[in-house]
């Protein structure tokens, strides 16, 4: 059996689609964060580029198995270097985006959100319809980003976290903001 596995120094920024996540991780990451990069948009990827199926919009369970298997490779694989590590998403992220499909969370899931734990502090980006563009991997339209937005809410607050909103700024100031809750 394996024992829960606490990472203060693991740093989660979530959100709904659209709301300038990976711009602020990318931003952290040239200043010189180590980071773990959204497994949704590099699955959708190598799914369309292999011709496969486990895409949100045709085996959504499919897509969340992937995006688990991922989250919890870099979550294994943060641990390995120092800290502190910012994740464009994780692993609760998958169960949210499960309930919000309405469909079933496996045990495993369940299991891997709680003996994977980060930091208590999550950053989350709340929608923000000035930068919302939809393109080939966000097919999301901003009503979906709203109700992913709220899945996150409700997803890390039941596995308790505490969500710190990004405020609504330039992504250089989001990351002085992050950079002043983490340092």
């Amino acid at each position: 059996m394996i024992d829960i596995i606490t990472a203060n120094n693991f740093y989660i920024i979530t959100g709904g689609p659209g709301s300038g996540k990976t711009s602020l991780v990318d931003v952290l990451a040239a200043q010189g964060f180590r980071h773990m990069p959204e497994a949704g948009r590099a699955i959708i990827q190598d799914q369309v580029d292999i011709g496969g199926t486990a895409l949100p919009w045709d085996d959504r369970e499919a897509f969340a198995t992937l995006m688990l298997s991922w989250e919890l490779r870099s979550h294994r694989e943060a641990l390995i270097g120092p800290g502190p590590v910012i994740f464009d998403r994780a692993i609760p992220d998958v169960i949210g985006y499960l309930r919000l499909c309405g469909l079933p969370v496996p045990a495993a899931a369940l299991q891997a959100a709680k003996k994977r734990r980060y930091a208590r502090r999550v950053f989350i980006a709340p929608p923000w319809p000035a930068i919302f563009k939809r393109d080939t991997e966000r097919k999301q339209t901003l009503v979906e980003a709203k109700a992913t937005f709220q899945a996150m809410v409700e997803t890390y607050s039941n596995l308790g976290y505490e969500l710190v909103a990004l405020p609504l700024a330039s992504v250089v100031e989001r990351a002085k903001f992050v950079r002043g809750h983490i340092l």
